[in-house]
């Protein structure tokens, strides 16, 4: 009984040593097709040297070039470009909060998209005005608004932009002014 539980452990390490080494090879330059490293050729010479990770980022990244229609390759060498001209503080930022977003539940994040999308939708100059009006508010009064929404339910932010839609600008400076004083630190 111990031999054949000892040959089952035996067998089992050998078989994730085995796998823990097909993960951790990866993608000679000679297997990737030849759209491949047309694509990839500038990485010819440093190839052999990138983690196993690093290639199959790299091979996943060309595959989806591959299949990109121009309209789609147009606006993915837009996005590098941009990419390219934020500075280092700009990356870590977006990076950050990507990943936060990566950590919030599938329905926050899917509700998160479905804001971006209404969003998006509007028109350029309401998109602005929206932009400037958060632009131009204190930052504690931001924070407090991330917050109070933050504790929301979906239901009470429609209720909420409801009511809010149907206010004058007086009324809205009244609910801001009366929403500071109570959040206040």
């Amino acid at each position: 009984m111990k031999t054949r539980c000892l040959r089952s452990i035996l067998a089992l390490c050998l078989m994730l040593i085995s796998l823990s080494g097909i993960a951790q090879t990866g993608v000679s330059w000679e297997e990737l097709g030849e759209t491949e490293q047309k694509i990839l050729q500038r990485f010819q010479s440093q190839w052999n040297d990138f983690t196993a990770e690093r290639q199959l980022r790299l091979e996943r990244g060309a595959q989806r070039w591959i299949e990109m229609n121009p309209a789609q390759r147009q606006r993915a060498k837009q996005r590098l470009e941009r990419w390219r001209g934020l500075s280092d503080e700009q990356k870590q930022w977006i990076i950050q909060r990507y990943q936060r977003f990566k950590d919030l539940p599938a329905d926050q994040r899917e509700q998160l998209r479905q804001m971006y999308k209404r969003f998006a939708e509007l028109p350029e100059d309401q998109r602005q005005q929206i932009f400037e009006r958060w632009k131009s508010m204190p930052q504690e009064e931001r924070d407090a608004i991330r917050n109070k929404l933050s504790k929301m339910t979906p239901q009470q932010r429609r209720e909420f932009r409801d009511r809010w839609k149907s206010m004058s600008p007086a009324e809205r400076r009244a609910a801001r002014q009366r929403f500071m004083r109570r959040h206040a630190n």
